[in-house]
């Protein structure tokens, strides 16, 4: 099989990034390009981001996954820490998230190390998860093989009517992960080519270096 797409060509002309335009803190331009994002433009789920590991077999793999908060410190996500990505980590903490917003014509990569949240907050927030999800979490060994999905189904049956009235507890290898960034890159698209392309590195004075870099 063979499909050649050297043809697909767009011009990228929605906006503009300029370097004495940026706030010193990446954080910040953060923070408006989302809700710029979420705000002005057709996007379904702004909040999904991938987040590249390195996993056990030496590979690299990208998943998509949700942001479910931000901060001066980092961003925050959520999963099984025993899935394929948590060992991952555990074992290598380095991680790379991107967005990509392709109506805004923007992207965002973000280096930096994950680390697990304190165990409060995740409870908060399992707490605030609705029930199905709840349930999910608790039925589901993340990335381990299942015979089928009415297994799975079968599960989730059982144990809704087990804790039928009942408040479901977060499963202790369940909760959030908070990356903590050390590079992050702004892209706008600009048409010919010739890309706004603004990089952010943390210093060891926790100052933010900026620069900009070629399309």
């Amino acid at each position: 099989m063979q499909t050649d797409l050297g043809n697909y060509r767009k011009s990228y002309e929605k906006g503009e990034l300029l370097l004495e335009n940026v706030p010193e803190n990446p954080l910040e331009l953060f923070r408006d390009w989302f809700i710029e994002v979420d705000t002005h433009f057709d996007v379904d789920e702004t909040n999904a981001m991938t987040i590249s590991t390195i996993g056990l077999d030496g590979y690299p793999k990208n998943r998509v996954v949700l942001l479910k908060k931000y901060t001066y410190e980092g961003f925050i996500f959520y999963t099984n820490y025993d899935s394929e990505k948590g060992k991952a980590i555990a074992k290598n903490p380095n991680v790379c998230l991107s967005f990509f917003w392709h109506a805004a014509e923007r992207q965002i990569i973000i280096k930096g190390k994950a680390e697990k949240i304190s165990e409060n907050l995740s409870d908060g927030y399992f707490e605030s998860r609705p029930r199905g999800s709840q349930l999910g979490a608790v039925v589901s060994n993340q990335s381990e093989v299942v015979k089928d999905r009415a297994e799975l189904e079968n599960k989730l049956k059982e144990l809704g009517a087990k804790f039928e009235g009942k408040d479901i507890e977060r499963p202790r290898n369940w909760g959030g992960y908070i990356v903590k960034p050390s590079t992050i890159e702004f892209w706008q698209g600009r048409p010919n080519r010739l890309h706004d392309r603004i990089r952010y590195q943390l210093q060891e004075d926790y100052n933010w270096k900026i620069e900009r870099l070629a399309p």
